[in-house]
């Protein structure tokens, strides 16, 4: 499946809560495969719809080595505090120490519809928190404290890509052979 272009910090879709997926199709499987594809060749641990433009609850994950999936998550978070570095596709090449919860039970479907339930703690833990975050139009500089927040967005604003325009995705007018939608 076609790589998409991940969206920026400051790109408006990143701060819109994400639609319930309804309908578990094709088009949702081929978003699914689009997440995972792009996750996996920039690379990331994890990678939600709205990143890729996409206004729907669905993310992916890539973490010690296992791929999965989640459609309309939701939570349940350990007491247990992990405090550790977090980065994020939409704000690259930064990464500031972030509190989550270090256990986490999340339910939802796979993309045919079934029920999933998925336990993690440590990275898998803070990938599921920090996607579904990004489903609820949060970003993680948002949960930073008040001095690493302002550090944060510093850095952000002298960022090399800080600012620039999103790129355009273009049909090829030539035959893809399958390999373009």
């Amino acid at each position: 499946m076609p790589i998409q272009p991940i969206r920026l910090f400051g790109d408006p879709i990143l701060r819109k809560p994400a639609a319930e997926v309804v309908d578990f199709d094709k088009e949702l499987r081929r978003l699914v495969e689009d997440l995972t594809d792009t996750m996996r060749a920039a690379p990331g641990a994890g990678l939600a719809a709205p990143q890729i433009g996409v206004g729907l609850r669905v993310f992916t994950w890539y973490v010690d080595g296992e791929v999965g999936h989640l459609v309309n998550p939701s939570l349940d978070l350990g007491e247990e505090i992990q405090d550790g570095p977090e980065g994020c596709l939409s704000i690259p090449d930064l990464s500031f120490d972030c509190k989550r919860a270090r256990l986490v039970v999340a339910r939802g479907f796979d993309m045919h519809g079934g029920p999933i339930v998925v336990e993690g703690s440590d990275l898998l833990a803070r990938a599921i928190q920090h996607e579904t975050d990004h489903l609820d139009g949060v970003l993680f500089v948002d949960r930073l404290d008040a001095d690493a927040r302002k550090a944060a967005m510093k850095a952000i604003r002298e960022a090399e890509w800080f600012g620039l325009d999103q790129p355009t995705v273009k049909v090829s007018p030539h035959p893809t052979f399958g390999s373009a939608r």
